[in-house]
């Protein structure tokens, strides 16, 4: 085996990322403290080509050089916006028929491997903040929780691993049945 080099990757310019089929997948983050975490789940939708990420209540916005660190330029290609309100963009999604889903531990959550997908619908995953999760009042607003399963005795896993461990598999799911 021979390790690749980064002339072989065929990485798409930011305009070729601008252009692409996305993946019908949108992240919402919710008083995020984290800068190195905001920019991990940027970093994280690059790679799997996400629609957008809405930014929300505390959570920092680019320009951010803390953001920038862990980005390395996904919030040049990323589409993402700022909103105040994580009510109203969930509310505004599911208007636009995407089924919006939190990623928390509640009563009656779905667990990440019993969750299936229709592919011909867009989905939106709600992320909370690293102490308090994801806020009962946006809980509520959500079609539905997903959980990851964890066995170990934390229960508790990183903002950013979350995202990425969601993502991948929503990201799998979606395209074994395009």
């Amino acid at each position: 085996m021979r390790k690749i080099e980064n002339s072989e990757l065929n990485r798409k310019s930011i305009e070729d990322f601008k252009n692409a089929a996305k993946t019908p997948l949108i992240i919402v983050l919710d008083d995020i403290r984290s800068l190195n975490n905001i920019g991990s789940v940027f970093r994280t939708s690059d790679a799997f080509l996400l629609e957008k990420i809405y930014l929300c209540g505390i959570t920092a916005i680019p320009p951010n050089k803390e953001i920038h660190k862990t980005a390395l330029g996904a919030t040049e290609t990323v589409t993402w916006e700022y909103r105040q309100n994580v009510i109203e963009v969930i509310q505004e999604l599911k208007q636009e028929n995407v089924e919006v889903f939190a990623v928390e531990q509640v009563e009656k959550s779905v667990f990440l491997h019993d969750f299936e997908v229709d592919v011909s619908k867009k989905y939106a995953l709600v992320f909370g903040n690293e102490v308090f999760g994801v806020a009962q009042e946006a809980v509520e607003a959500c079609d539905g929780c997903i959980e990851i399963p964890q066995l170990g005795t934390k229960h508790s896993l990183n903002i950013a691993v979350s995202a990425g461990i969601v993502i991948w598999d929503l990201f799998q799911k979606l395209s074994k049945k395009s």
